[in-house]
């Protein structure tokens, strides 16, 4: 059963989709600010972060034919601007929420992988917590694929790289994980120390390349 606080979520989004800019890209999208009044009314006295961040999952993981990919990127956008806040990306843990999270980056739609990614990125940016999880919850293997793979959507890839790098820099148990999977993918790397940025982006700056 949908949780209802969804269901008003997704009203909001569904009301505010006509102030997204036509044409503009998932990147430069902003998505309309969280009105407080609003907010207050549909959810009684306003919903935590932590609300929100569940509503927006639940609704960009969901398999309901009625919620548009619009719906969901909206959703999506909302989670990102949440966790930039380092308690809230840390909450995903709290929250199980890195699952769904993680699982959306096998996502049909290609701008959900994207926004996937780049939620991921955000999470774990300077976040050793988040980069903990990230690497227990088995997310570099996936990130590496994404971002070597030639098929892929080049925004994907691009999104993948930076989440990559994200997640490897000053944290060595992730870089050495990355280092063994592009190593299967063909892209040799020697031991790489995770605290020098001029090393880590050798190894990240031609996977960005590869995806311009």
């Amino acid at each position: 059963m949908t949780d209802p606080n969804l269901s008003k979520l997704l009203q909001w989004s569904l009301a505010n989709q006509g102030e997204n800019q036509e044409g503009q890209s998932t990147e430069g999208r902003q998505a309309p600010p969280l009105d407080p009044a609003l907010l207050s009314a549909l959810f009684g006295g306003g919903p935590s972060d932590a609300d929100l961040m569940k509503a927006a999952i639940e609704c960009v993981a969901s398999s309901d034919s009625e919620i548009t990919l619009e719906s969901k990127l909206i959703a999506f956008d909302n989670f990102e601007q949440l966790i930039e806040n380092l308690d809230n990306a840390n909450n995903i843990a709290t929250l199980s929420l890195w699952k769904p999270l993680l699982g959306c980056l096998a996502h049909e739609e290609a701008e959900i992988r994207k926004m996937a990614a780049w939620c991921v990125g955000t999470a774990v940016q300077n976040n050793v917590t988040s980069q903990e999880k990230l690497l227990a919850e088995g997310g570099i293997p996936t990130l590496v694929a994404l971002a070597t793979n030639e098929a892929e959507d080049k925004t994907v890839r691009r999104k993948s790289v930076y989440a990559l790098s994200s997640a490897c820099r000053n944290y060595q148990p992730a870089m050495d994980l990355a280092v063994e999977e592009l190593g299967k993918k063909g892209y040799e790397h020697g031991k790489i120390d995770a605290q020098d940025m001029n090393a880590v982006d050798a190894v990240m700056n031609p996977l960005k390349e590869l995806a311009k």
